[in-house]
């Protein structure tokens, strides 16, 4: 797995839980050149677990392969949120990889509904797509009694500085909020460039995952105004922490975070919106309490660290049954 992505959090997650799973991490720049991944596909294994990006070139063909899709950015709707460069990525060689990924691997698992549907409309695929939804430690990311007593509401945005994340939003939503609410900006694993500070937008630079939960109870809510979420990690984190979400209305966004009850989902791309969803929460801490609860419970009852890795090791093992059957 691509170090400095969302999807190595879970995938060490379930390095830590499953006797046998190790992560292989490469930089992100391997990619440049996909074959020299192939380095991977000569050690010894059982079964390989990875995202389809380049898993034709990272596992052998004689070993079960299961791909996992964490998020898709293949489809048209892409192509108002990337770059030009990114675009002809997405719509040329990944398309292949990724079809070609899907033509090796043994079990076929999606992070969400929204992903497996776009994984069937439009790569056309027509085999069975396994629903696992990303699982959270609840005992680590938990609320804390630390979120009272400062005179400011602060907003948490986590993330990679990317457009596909909404990052170039942020001052304009930071710019209509009244003082006396701060927008806190942590970036993603692989950092990158930030503005200066603007009005009521304060830079925290990258942030370790180790250090999130606390990050989480110092903050009185999360504001993600994303383009597309495979599945929402971040979100799912401040929701386990017992945060109300501020988020778009797309993607697998509105399956995490049901609106009006755990957070506001807003128009995508529309600053004016996320900033009265904003200041409304702000006016009303018994809402933002309720919410943060109803999320809590969400957390315990649907995405827990231990019913993601039950799932992961019931199709792995029935993935190495099939293999001697």
């Amino acid at each position: 797995m691509p170090r400095g992505s969302g999807a190595i959090v879970v995938h060490r997650a379930l390095e830590q839980a499953l006797s046998g799973y190790r992560v292989l991490d490469y930089s992100p720049w391997w990619t440049l050149f996909p074959p020299a991944l192939s380095v991977f596909a000569r050690g010894s294994a059982d079964l390989f677990h990875t995202a389809p990006d380049y898993a034709v070139f990272s596992t052998p063909r004689r070993v079960p392969c299961v791909v996992t899709f964490h998020n898709y950015v293949l489809d048209s709707f892409m192509r108002a949120h990337s770059t030009r460069l990114q675009w002809l990525h997405y719509r040329t060689d990944l398309r292949l990889f990724t079809t070609l990924a899907l033509q090796r691997a043994r079990a076929v698992t999606a992070v969400s509904r929204f992903v497996a549907d776009l994984i069937a409309n439009d790569l056309g695929y027509h085999g069975f797509v396994h629903v696992i939804p990303n699982g959270i430690d609840a005992r680590t990311f938990a609320p804390r009694p630390t979120r009272t007593g400062h005179p400011t509401i602060r907003v948490l945005f986590s993330g990679n500085l990317s457009r596909r994340k909404g990052a170039h939003l942020l001052p304009e939503i930071a710019k209509q909020l009244p003082d006396g609410i701060e927008i806190w900006c942590a970036t993603g694993l692989r950092g990158g460039r930030s503005r200066a500070a603007e009005k009521n937008l304060r830079l925290l630079g990258p942030v370790p995952h180790a250090a999130m939960p606390e990050l989480y109870n110092e903050v009185d809510m999360l504001l993600l105004p994303a383009a597309r979420e495979g599945f929402g990690l971040v979100v799912a984190e401040a929701m386990a922490c017992g945060l109300p979400i501020v988020a778009s209305n797309t993607s697998a966004l509105p399956e995490l975070v049901h609106d009006g009850r755990g957070g506001i989902l807003c128009p995508l791309d529309d600053p004016g919106a996320f900033a009265a969803a904003i200041v409304r929460l702000t006016a009303d801490p018994a809402l933002r309490r309720a919410m943060g609860e109803y999320n809590r419970a969400r957390i315990e009852s649907e995405y827990t660290l231990e019913r993601m890795v039950r799932a992961y090791r019931e199709l792995f093992t029935e993935v190495l049954d099939s293999r001697t059957a």
